[in-house]
């Protein structure tokens, strides 16, 4: 096989699992990172089964279950009714479906980051990328902020996120967006520490309590605390303050008052803004976009982390084929265009039901779609949605479903 010089530009999760699997396939990495010491942005996230797989085939599983937090439901009520709007169940996919893990995105970082310390892979820290153009014999050059240009690499892997100077702009900023936090996790209020909660008042409000386990500088459980805001209401209510945002919690969700005590200033809640996008062509001679530099969604179906993980193990599996870089770029995107196209029609179609002004959606949603959600085949078709396999997205990358849970409840058992 032959080993390729490679550029990966980010060192999120995209970034890092892209530079660590590629580096284990014998290509010679370097990571560009615009932060002077790579950190993790954001609060917490889910690992489905389809992420799942990606960390086992890289050996990493083990340290993911460790740092995080099994979930086996998302539930959710509509209130003040109290009205059960959603109720989806891993345990619905049979004995092959899994569960998800709640953690906290630095603990993933974490992991990821010291394996490829571990490995020798090269980060050039406090680089921001600007360009990457196609230099002399089709290679392509890094351009730096600081006017520096660096390469020539055979192939540059974008993993800068939405936002992406390497990528054309496009895409549309979603209304709204939500309010995170990570707090102690409080074990006498009555939260299930195996389930995402959620309550809601139609579409336009929503709070969110999702256990993320052991996060790096805490000694306590954490979890991820949010409030879905509309991005134009933002500066109201930072000038509203924070005791009147707190009635307001606690008017949907009397039960999160010991999550609201540890929060003393505003600077502990970070806004997330959400965008949609698929670039049309995410394959260019000598560069690929992954990830959100990809497609980006609102995190409605939890699967940012995990479309990620999915595009890069596409990636290097395809580069150990004897392919040119572009030529691997190309089928690296054909094994899992299919799986993307559907998961942003799907995210489009189903955002607006649980964040949006909308009022006839959630009422649709809660008199209709939350009770026959609890019949089969219903119940298996939100669980296979939610857990990110429907498209049997890990066929392509020979990737074994069945195996992956295995060795998941053995870990578990």
């Amino acid at each position: 096989m032959t080993s390729w010089n490679i550029a990966v530009t980010g060192c999120g999760p995209a970034g890092l699992a892209a530079a660590l699997l590629l580096h284990r396939e014998g290509h010679r990495v370097q990571i560009y990172e615009r932060f002077d010491r790579p950190r993790p942005l954001g609060a917490g996230l889910m690992i489905q089964p389809t992420g799942l797989a990606v960390l086992r085939a890289m050996g990493l599983d083990g340290a993911v279950l460790a740092a995080g937090a099994r979930i086996d439901r998302l539930f959710g009520q509509a209130a003040p009714s109290k009205r059960i709007v959603l109720d989806v169940r891993y345990a619905a996919l049979g004995q092959s479906g899994g569960f998800g893990i709640g953690i906290h995105r630095a603990a993933l970082f974490e992991v990821l980051y010291r394996e490829v310390i571990a490995a020798g892979i090269p980060i050039a820290t406090g680089h921001a990328v600007t360009g990457a153009p196609i230099a002399a014999n089709g290679r392509r050059d890094i351009l730096l902020a600081d006017g520096r240009r660096e390469g020539r690499f055979d192939l540059v892997v974008d993993a800068l996120g939405s936002a992406s100077p390497l990528a054309p702009g496009g895409g549309r900023a979603l209304a709204y967006g939500a309010l995170w936090a990570s707090l102690d996790w409080p074990p006498d209020a009555g939260f299930d520490a195996t389930a995402l909660e959620q309550r809601y008042i139609r579409a336009s409000t929503m709070a969110g309590v999702l256990p993320i386990g052991h996060a790096p500088g805490f000694a306590a459980p954490q979890t991820a605390f949010f409030w879905s805001l509309r991005a134009d209401r933002l500066e109201a209510w930072r000038n509203a303050g924070l005791a009147a945002w707190k009635t307001d919690v606690l008017r949907v969700w009397p039960a999160t008052a010991p999550l609201l005590d540890q929060i003393t200033s505003a600077e502990q809640l970070t806004f997330a803004q959400y965008s949609h996008r698929t670039l049309k062509a995410p394959a260019e001679p000598g560069l690929i976009h992954i990830g959100d530099a990809w497609h980006s969604t609102s995190p409605q179906l939890g699967q940012g982390a995990n479309m990620a993980l999915l595009d890069a193990y596409a990636l290097a599996m395809t580069l150990r084929e004897p392919r040119e870089p572009s030529d691997a770029a190309r089928h690296a995107i054909a094994r899992r265009i299919w799986h993307v196209r559907l998961y942003q029609a799907m995210s489009a179609l189903f955002t607006p039901v649980y964040q949006s002004d909308s009022i006839l959606l959630p009422l649709l949603r809660d008199r209709i779609v939350g009770p026959f959600a609890k019949i089969w085949p219903a119940n298996a078709i939100l669980a296979a949605m939610v857990s990110g396999l429907i498209g049997n997205p890990l066929k392509p990358l020979g990737l074994d479903r069945q195996d992956v849970t295995n060795h998941l409840k053995d870990r578990t058992s």
